[in-house]
């Protein structure tokens, strides 16, 4: 399946081509080339998958050295900017999550619907536990956790016992049909429980929330007065994090409510360009559903 970009009219109408963008999740590369394409000098892009980067390289190979591919993650952002000799840059874009073309490819292990290993790393060359390295050692207390925060799951307590009692898994598939076996799906619901669990164990394999919440300071830190930074989400703990720091940041004061004067000494950064998230067409949803949850803020350095 073709990776198609997403939100990508929006991308370019609230995120204007500047001399020098980072591209915070290059994946295979369709936001960078776009940007290049409205006039965007260069481009900084980070990526920890190998098959991404690969297919970023292909897909950007025609813009030379307009063009600077990092494996690293995007927390990274301002070492590696200073590694070009850049102090600033206009414009950054944070794709966040899972790629359509990670969720497709099988031996990934990040979709229950395909048989595969339970990997779930974005670099699976890295060191950090796999999916499998969870679900077949963490104890049900840490399992409990993770469903509940991660995948927002209200019967975390009876999934993880269910986990531990049918170790071990090598397997998505026997992974998923162990959760329907434990919490059979119910008529009307809209969603197979196993996709809250993956998620959940995606996010703590990649310890995605913590990495948005350092890179975020980062991203505002390292933009030029005026510069914008635009991310794009796709479940509610990563737009939550994205929301009440893009407000927290717009604030000049930080005090409690019941505060009668301020105390706190915060001055507004950054103003907001989107109030609500951008969300896509019903047309854009047609032509690449995964583009149904995307939800797109942006704000202005100040």
């Amino acid at each position: 399946m073709a990776h198609i970009p997403v939100l990508l009219d929006a991308v370019l109408a609230l995120l204007p081509p500047t001399a020098r963008m980072i591209d915070g999740t290059l994946g295979a590369g369709g936001h960078s080339r776009a940007l290049l394409e409205a006039g965007a000098g260069e481009i900084l892009g980070f990526d920890l998958d190998p098959q991404a980067l690969a297919l970023a390289h292909v897909t950007l190979a025609r813009y030379g050295d307009r063009v600077h591919i990092v494996q690293a993650s995007y927390a990274n952002m301002a070492e590696e900017a200073r590694k070009l000799g850049w102090d600033s840059v206009g414009g950054i874009l944070l794709d966040l999550g899972v790629s359509s073309m990670q969720l497709d490819t099988a031996e990934r292990g990040f979709a229950f619907m395909r048989e595969g290993p339970l990997d779930m790393r974005f670099n699976p060359q890295g060191d950090s536990p796999t999916a499998a390295d969870i679900v077949n050692r963490w104890d049900e207390t840490e399992l409990v956790d993770i469903f509940f925060r991660y995948g927002e799951e209200p019967r975390s307590r009876k999934l993880a016992r269910a986990v531990v009692a049918g170790r071990p898994y090598e397997t998505t598939r026997q992974l998923a049909d162990a959760i329907e076996k434990a919490v059979p799906r119910r008529p009307g619901d809209k969603i197979h429980l196993a996709t809250q669990v993956f998620q959940a164990l995606r996010i703590a394999v990649n310890d995605e929330l913590r990495v948005i919440e350092r890179a975020l300071p980062e991203a505002v830190k390292l933009l030029e007065p005026g510069g914008r930074l635009a991310v794009i989400s796709f479940h509610s703990l990563e737009d939550r994090i994205v929301k009440q720091f893009f407000k927290q940041e717009s604030m000049d004061c930080i005090c409690p409510p019941q505060t009668p004067l301020c105390v706190c000494g915060h001055t507004a950064r950054i103003k907001l360009i989107t109030r609500k998230p951008v969300v896509a067409s019903a047309a854009e949803i047609h032509d690449n559903p995964r583009s149904r949850s995307a939800k797109l803020r942006v704000v202005e350095k100040l």
